[in-house]
């Protein structure tokens, strides 16, 4: 379930530009709200309108995202408000006033103001395509975006300027190389969501997520991923 807040006042853009992972502008977009630390701490879509901007939030992560925004408005001259807005969300032929979902074209659209869903497999879509979800794959105050896979999925902007946590962000993207992070694999039979990944001698390898058809979005280390992977008593292919 979606909650969609608006955020309103003449330094709205300005405002949310220097906060969030990615580029706050005349198109929607999906971004997120990190620690200092660069840890992530809530994901949403960014939707511009005439007079305000909705963010588009899971439900359970809206009421901390409103306080944690309201910490940062100091003198700003904005206003953030909960809407009644409901949204729906299909694929296929998008209905009239409908914006395309900013992550993947697999996605589909989104209608704000109605209610409602066109029975796709959503988990199945974001296997295929390795797309993290709120509270599953994307964990507050433990998950780095670029891990889960922020940059491929245009979620954040490296010639935006400053927003919190962005210089451990723009750290890890241009002075490490990333050692783990979000893939999809094979899995042969089903695991709870979090059941470590095992290697043969018993090392954790990762953390398994979201399965759908024969396959599943896990958090790996890159080198550990070779033959004879387990989780609990499925049998993981890299």
């Amino acid at each position: 379930m979606r909650r969609i807040l608006a955020v309103s006042g003449e330094d709205r853009v300005d405002f949310l530009q220097g906060l969030v992972t990615n580029k706050v502008g005349p198109v929607p977009a999906w971004a997120a709200l990190l620690t200092p630390q660069g840890k992530y701490l809530a994901d949403f879509l960014v939707v511009p309108e005439e007079e305000r901007l909705l963010v588009d939030v899971d439900a359970r992560m809206a009421d901390d995202l409103m306080r944690r925004l309201s910490m940062y408005r100091l003198r700003s001259k904005v206003a953030i408000e909960p809407t009644d807005l409901a949204v729906a969300r299909g694929t296929g032929l998008a209905p009239e006033g409908a914006i395309m979902d900013p992550r993947h074209e697999a996605l589909g659209w989104r209608l704000y103001g109605a209610e409602g869903d066109d029975g796709t497999d959503w988990d199945a879509i974001r296997v295929e395509h390795c797309i993290p979800e709120t509270l599953v794959e994307l964990i507050p105050n433990e998950t780095f975006i670029l891990e889960a896979g922020f940059e491929r999925l245009h979620g954040v902007d490296f010639r935006k300027g400053c927003y919190v946590g962005q210089e451990v962000t723009a750290r890890m993207k241009h002075k490490t190389e990333l050692r783990k992070g979000l893939v999809t694999v094979g899995i042969e039979g089903v695991a709870p969501v979090g059941t470590p990944i095992l290697m043969a001698d018993g090392r954790e390898a990762g953390t398994l997520f979201t399965q759908s058809g024969g396959r599943a979005i896990a958090h790996m280390r890159f080198d550990r991923m070779g033959e004879g992977l387990t989780a609990g008593d499925a049998r993981i292919i890299p």
